[in-house]
């Protein structure tokens, strides 16, 4: 790569000379936390290889839900962020093509008697979503949507579906279960009722970026370097999307 190329790319990549990375919290597979507060997960790990791939330093910049990850897409405030793939945030956000595909599924409440995702939307039930993220967006969109109850953060949608004031809550799959653990007489409805795919992002309007992430999440993939950080991280390949 011709050295003009090279430091034109990483202006692209970083305009202020640090990889500036965007966490979002509110999808504790791919960020968390250590026990001393310190960033941990999927997406810290994978920015810490193309950082490197780069000869970059970085920076985490930490956001509680993805809409405030999107919301600050055009504020030039991050330069990468993890997402899932929703057309309406690839407006603003030029994303590489998904690498991992997670569930996203139905926690209903106790009085709740439908046994699946389509039973649940046909009955009319008001269920509840946070709002901006990837599976409200596409909810949104589909039938049903006026029974949706859109609530800031996970918090306070947990504690309307403990309060009854929905009969079931959307989110991911995994999280749901956890959810389920701590809640007698709730329950995961399956089958999942949509796949997430979470993609890696820069701002639009960076076309050597994006092609240079899209070309080196390829190669990640292809040596299995990609798998090797979800394992690592409990997830497992077969949440890949190849």
């Amino acid at each position: 790569m011709p050295l003009s190329h090279a430091s034109s790319l990483l202006t692209e990549f970083a305009p202020t000379g640090i990889l500036r990375v965007a966490l979002n919290h509110g999808n504790p597979i791919l960020a968390g936390r250590t026990p001393r507060g310190e960033p941990a997960g999927i997406s810290i790990s994978i920015a810490c290889a193309l950082a490197q791939h780069l000869g970059l330093d970085l920076r985490f910049v930490e956001y509680d839900r993805a809409a405030d990850v999107v919301s600050a897409a055009e504020q030039d405030k991050w330069d990468l962020c993890f997402l899932a793939f929703d057309p309406l945030r690839a407006r603003m956000i030029a994303f590489a093509p998904p690498y991992l595909q997670i569930k996203g599924s139905y926690l209903a409440g106790p009085a709740t008697t439908a046994t699946g995702a389509e039973e649940l939307v046909a009955s009319g039930v008001p269920i509840g979503a946070v709002e901006g993220s990837a599976y409200t967006l596409t909810l949104q969109r589909r039938p049903g949507s006026e029974h949706l109850v859109i609530f800031r953060n996970f918090q306070s949608l947990a504690r309307a579906l403990d309060d009854g004031g929905v009969a079931a809550i959307a989110g991911i799959d995994t999280v749901m279960r956890a959810e389920a653990d701590k809640r007698p007489g709730t329950r995961v409805l399956d089958p999942p009722f949509m796949e997430i795919r979470q993609a890696i992002g820069v701002p639009q309007g960076r076309p050597a970026a994006t092609a240079e992430l899209a070309a080196w999440l390829s190669k990640q993939l292809r040596n299995g370097s990609i798998a090797e950080i979800l394992e690592e991280h409990g997830v497992g390949r077969e949440c890949l999307v190849t």
